[in-house]
C-alpha cells in the first residue's frame, strides 16, 4: 500500500513539473519552465537512486541505473524537458507496473480478503460470537446466508446451499444434504444452517489456502531472476552504444536519447506481470500454485505420476453393486444396512449411510446397537433384529442350514470390499463396495498429453492386481505397484531422465514423492496436510481434472512472459539505434520507450484470459 501511494505520488510531482514548465515555457519564461521541469525530476531521481542502492546491498543490479543515466545525464547536458518527460514516464510506468500486479493478484488476494474473523456458536441454548480460534471439533456453528464457513466440518441442517466459486471456480452454487462435507471458505448461498466443525480454524482447508497464498505472492520465478542477469547485458549494451553515439557524433544529447530510448526495459516489467496473472488465473479454477517459480515449472513438465487412492480414485468407499439373497429387494437391503451403520464411525459405515440419503431415505434409529470394532454393527431396526458387516461377522450370526446364506465366492474386482447384511437370523444380501475412479478421469488423461505431458504413469501401494484393474483402459504409459513411500521418491528420481516430473497425491505417504518432484501437486481439499505442505501445488477442490487448466495457464503465462521480453526488447534496440544515428531527440526516445512499456504490460495482462 506504501508502495503504490509514493509511486502515485511520485507520479503526480513530475506530471505537475512538467505541466507548469510548459505553461512557463508557453509564457516565454524559459529559464523558470527549465527550474520547474528540474524541479519535478529531483524526487523522481531521489527516490530511483534510493532504491539502486537498496538493491546494490541486496547483490541486485537491474536496469533503473539506465533510468538515472538517462535523467541525470539529461539535466546535466540542459535538456531538462527530455528529463521531465522521463520522469513523467518511468514514475507513470512504476506506478502502472504496480496497478497491473495488483490487478494480476486479484483472485488471490480476494481469497486473503473474505477470511471471516468470528464465528456464530450454538452454546447452552443460545447463540455466541467467537473468535476463530475458539472453535474446537464438535462444535455447532450457525451459518448464516451471506456468511463464510469459517472451519472444514459437515452439514448438520438437512440441506444446504453453499458458493464455492472462491475456492474452486465453479459459478453454480451446490447443494449438500445432511452429514456432507463442507470446505472453509465457502459462503452460504442459502438459508441459514447449521455446521458441525470437524477441525480447529488453523487446522482448516481455508486457511491453509491463505498460507499459500502469501507465500506465492512474495515468490519471484526463475525466469525473473534470468531476466535480472540478462539486464546487466543489456545495461552494458546501451551504455556502450551511448558513448559510441556520443563519441562519433561529438553530439552529447544523442547518448542522453540512446539512454531514454532504453528507460525502463520491458524486461524487467513482463516477466513478473504475466506470471503473477497467471497465479491469478489458476486460482480461479481452484488451482493454487505456491509461487511464480512454480508456475514456471509447471509450464515444462513432461512426465506426470499419479498416485492412486484419492488422487485417480476418489479415495472413499462407494457402493457398485447391491445383491439380495432373499426376499428383500435392493433398496430394503441398502435401508437396513444404512439404518444400522448409523451407529458406526467406520469410513464404510459412513459410505454406506451417505448413499442412503442420497437417494432420499429416512433412516430409523437403530436400537439395541452392539459394535464389533472392525467386524460389524448388531442390533434392531424397526422391531427386526439385523447385522451388517464383514462376511465372517455375519455369518456368525445367521442360520448356517439356509441355502445360500453364505457366499464366499463373492466375485468382486480386485481392490472391492463386500459388506454383507442378515435381517432376522437369514442372509438378505450383500453390498459390493469400491473405490471407484473418479469421473472423466480417462477423458482428463487425454486431453492433458497436449499440454506437454509425454509420459503418464500410475504409481501405488495397492497390489498389482488392483492397481491393473483400476488403470486397465486409460492409457497409461507404466503402472507402478507394491510401492513403499521411499520407492515412490526413487520412480520420481529415475524419470527425471526423461524430463521435468509432476507428482500428483493426497496422502501422507505420498508427501515425500511430492518433495522430490520438480513440482508436486496435492488433493487440497481432503488431502492430508502433510501432503499440502509438501507440494508445489495444492487443488482446491477433490477434482483431478482441475489439473487441466492449472497446466494450460502455466504454458500460456510463461508463452506470454517470453512474448513480450522480445518483442520489447526487439523494439527498444531499434529505438537506440535511431537515438544513436540522430533520428530520435532525447523527448521522442522517453515518449517511444514509454509506449513500448505500456505495450508491454498490457500484452502480459492477456494472461489473466488465458482460455482453458
Amino acid at each position: 500500500m506504501f508502495r503504490n501511494r509514493l509511486n502515485a505520488a511520485l507520479l503526480a510531482i513530475a506530471l505537475i513539473g512538467l505541466v507548469t514548465g510548459l505553461g512557463l515555457m508557453l509564457a516565454g519564461r524559459h529559464a523558470f519552465a527549465h527550474i520547474a521541469w528540474s524541479a519535478g525530476v529531483v524526487p523522481v531521481l531521489a527516490a530511483l537512486i534510493a532504491e539502486i542502492v537498496r538493491g546494490l546491498s541486496r547483490g541486485e543490479v537491474g536496469l533503473d541505473i539506465v533510468a538515472a543515466l538517462s535523467m541525470s545525464s539529461a539535466l546535466v547536458f540542459g535538456e531538462s524537458l527530455a528529463a521531465a518527460v522521463v520522469a513523467v514516464m518511468y514514475s507513470g510506468g512504476t506506478y502502472l507496473e504496480s496497478f497491473a500486479a495488483g490487478r494480476a493478484r486479484h483472485e488471490m488476494s480476494a481469497l486473503l480478503s473474505r477470511v471471516p474473523r468470528t464465528a456464530t456458536r450454538h452454546r447452552d441454548g443460545v447463540l455466541e460470537d467467537v473468535p476463530l480460534d475458539a472453535i474446537a471439533p464438535g462444535d455447532l456453528m450457525l451459518i448464516r446466508q451471506g456468511d463464510v464457513a469459517p472451519v472444514d466440518g459437515t452439514v448438520a441442517s438437512d440441506q444446504a446451499l453453499l458458493d464455492q466459486s472462491a475456492l474452486t471456480g465453479e459459478a453454480m452454487p451446490v447443494r449438500l444434504e445432511r452429514g456432507h462435507e463442507v470446505m472453509s471458505g465457502s459462503t452460504n448461498a442459502g438459508e441459514a444452517f447449521d455446521l458441525k466443525a470437524a477441525r480447529q480454524a488453523k487446522d482448516s482447508t481455508y486457511a491453509g489456502i491463505v498460507r499459500l497464498v502469501e507465500a506465492a505472492q512474495q515468490s519471484k520465478a526463475p525466469m525473473a531472476r534470468l531476466a535480472d542477469r540478462y539486464s546487466l547485458v543489456f545495461l552494458a549494451v546501451t551504455v556502450a552504444l551511448a558513448f559510441a553515439a556520443w563519441w562519433l557524433s561529438g553530439d552529447p544529447v544523442r547518448a542522453v536519447a540512446v539512454l531514454v530510448v532504453a528507460t525502463p526495459c520491458p524486461l524487467i516489467l513482463a516477466v513478473p506481470v504475466a506470471l503473477v496473472a497467471g497465479l491469478s488465473r489458476a486460482a480461479h479454477f481452484g488451482v493454487l500454485i505456491k509461487g511464480a517459480k512454480h508456475l514456471e515449472a509447471m509450464a515444462q513438465i513432461r512426465t506426470l505420476i499419479l498416485d492412486k487412492t484419492g488422487t485417480l480414485t476418489d479415495g472413499r468407499p462407494r457402493i457398485v453393486a447391491i445383491r439380495s439373497r432373499g426376499a428383500l429387494s435392493e433398496d430394503d437391503i441398502l435401508y437396513f444396512a444404512a439404518a444400522l451403520d448409523q451407529a458406526s464411525k467406520h469410513s464404510i459405515a459412513q459410505a454406506i449411510v451417505l448413499a442412503a440419503r442420497d437417494r432420499g431415505m429416512t433412516l430409523p434409529v437403530p436400537r439395541n446397537i452392539v459394535e464389533t470394532p472392525g467386524e460389524g454393527v448388531e442390533g434392531s431396526i424397526d422391531g427386526r433384529k439385523a447385522a451388517v458387516g464383514g462376511i465372517g461377522f455375519v455369518t456368525g450370526r445367521v442360520d448356517r442350514g439356509e441355502p445360500g446364506a453364505v457366499s464366499r465366492d463373492s466375485g468382486q474386482e480386485p481392490g472391492a470390499v463386500v459388506v454383507a447384511l442378515g435381517v432376522d437370523g437369514k442372509m438378505a444380501g450383500e453390498l459390493v463396495m469400491a473405490d471407484a475412479l473418479r469421473s472423466g478421469i480417462a477423458k482428463f488423461l487425454k486431453e492433458v498429453r497436449p499440454e506437454g505431458v509425454d509420459r503418464i504413469l500410475l504409481a501405488t501401494g495397492d497390489r498389482r492386481a488392483v492397481a491393473d484393474a483400476v488403470s486397465e483402459g486409460l492409457g497409461l504409459d507404466g503402472v507402478r505397484a507394491d510401492l513403499t513411500p521411499d520407492q515412490k521418491v526413487l520412480l520420481v528420481l529415475s524419470e527425471r531422465k526423461n524430463g521435468p516430473v509432476m507428482m500428483v497425491g493426497d496422502g501422507v505417504n505420498d508427501a515425500p514423492a511430492l518433495a522430490a518432484a520438480d513440482i508436486g501437486v496435492a488433493m487440497g481439499a481432503r488431502g492430508a496436510a502433510a501432503s499440502a505442505e509438501a507440494a508445489d501445488v495444492v487443488l482446491l477442490v477433490d477434482q483431478l481434472d482441475r489439473l487441466l487448466p492449472g497446466l494450460k495457464v502455466a504454458r500460456g503465462s510463461r508463452r506470454i512472459a517470453i512474448q513480450s521480453v522480445i518483442a520489447g526488447i526487439g523494439l527498444s534496440i531499434a529505438g537506440m539505434i535511431a537515438a544513436a544515428l540522430g533520428y530520435i531527440t532525447p523527448v521522442q526516445g522517453a515518449i517511444l520507450q514509454e509506449v513500448i512499456d505500456v505495450a508491454v504490460i498490457l500484452n502480459a495482462l492477456r494472461a489473466l484470459r488465458i482460455k482453458v
